[in-house]
């Protein structure tokens, strides 16, 4: 997926800055990936075992887990897509159809997030913060 589509993809917009992030699960870490994403994208990399460290089950401080899977999940099945071509033009649908506005108040809170954890001295987050 890495090198047959999302470098490739990568490679055809002008992208200036770039910080690669990933979680922590063993596919993802596995030597030859983590070899593949080092050469890549070199210390702009978040991940298990790679040039930044992301913190095991940080889930407090990814927008994807505490805000995007959810927030498109509950979008992509509201009309109960019954084919794989439904449900792919669902979730086309709904990732285009993200504001930059949005995107804006994810990152303003994932700052507010970061000053959270700073506080509690990576202590978990004892209450939901996010709100769009």
């Amino acid at each position: 997926m890495i090198t047959n589509f999302f470098i490739p993809e990568l490679n055809n917009h002008d992208v200036q800055e770039l910080w690669f992030q990933q979680d922590g699960a063993t596919c993802h870490t596995a030597r030859a990936t983590i070899d593949l994403l080092k050469d890549t994208f070199g210390d702009p990399l978040i991940s298990r075992f790679g040039p930044v460290n992301w913190p095991p089950r940080s889930c407090d401080l990814t927008p994807l887990d505490y805000f995007l899977w959810g927030y498109v999940k509950s979008l992509v099945y509201a009309d109960k897509p019954q084919t794989l071509d439904h449900l792919e033009d669902n979730i086309r649908r709904v990732i285009a159809d993200i504001r930059p506005q949005m995107l804006v108040k994810v990152i303003e809170n994932w700052t507010s997030r970061l000053d959270y954890i700073r506080a509690s001295r990576g202590g978990p987050m004892t209450e939901t913060i996010f709100k769009v």
